[in-house]
């Protein structure tokens, strides 16, 4: 039975998930790269042509967690995917299974859909990595994330 706590986001959420995401970039230790305004993830989630979903946990009308994905291709197993970007939980609600609650929705939307896997990134230092490996998560160790960004980013976009 699904967790009453948690459902998709809406647009009136939008303010907490930036407060979310803000919190989540203090909590990683990187509090000046978070840049997210309201406007950017009111159109990233509910503009024309969205591609960007979210997910909210509320307790007593409060949202206190959210997780943030979108869809992925494995051209290996020639289906979608969900990336989860950002799964976060107040630290007060923490332990109260709401964590657990949004990957089980993720993976229920991964189940509904066809599509064949729920992966994201953990950072090394994370305790939560044990809570992921008691869900069945596997640690993906031989692959290496890289990233392009600012002016690399720009760099190569001009050699296109």
């Amino acid at each position: 039975m699904p967790d009453d706590r948690i459902r998709r986001i809406r647009p009136d959420d939008v303010e907490a998930a930036v407060r979310l995401a803000y919190d989540l970039a203090e909590y990683e230790r990187a509090p000046d790269e978070c840049h997210l305004t309201a406007p950017q993830l009111r159109e990233a989630l509910f503009g024309d042509a969205p591609k960007l979903f979210g997910h909210v946990a509320e307790v007593d009308g409060e949202v206190v967690g959210f997780a943030v994905w979108f869809l992925n291709f494995s051209t290996w197993r020639g289906v979608h995917g969900i990336y989860l970007e950002d799964l976060f939980v107040r630290p007060a609600h923490r332990g109260s299974g709401l964590g657990k609650a949004l990957l089980a929705a993720l993976a229920a939307e991964c189940v509904a859909n066809g599509y064949g896997r729920l992966e994201w990134s953990v950072l090394d230092w994370n305790p939560a990595t044990e809570f992921y490996k008691a869900l069945g998560a596997v640690p993906m160790d031989e692959w290496t994330v890289n990233r392009l960004t600012d002016d690399p980013l720009r760099d190569l976009a001009a050699q296109a």
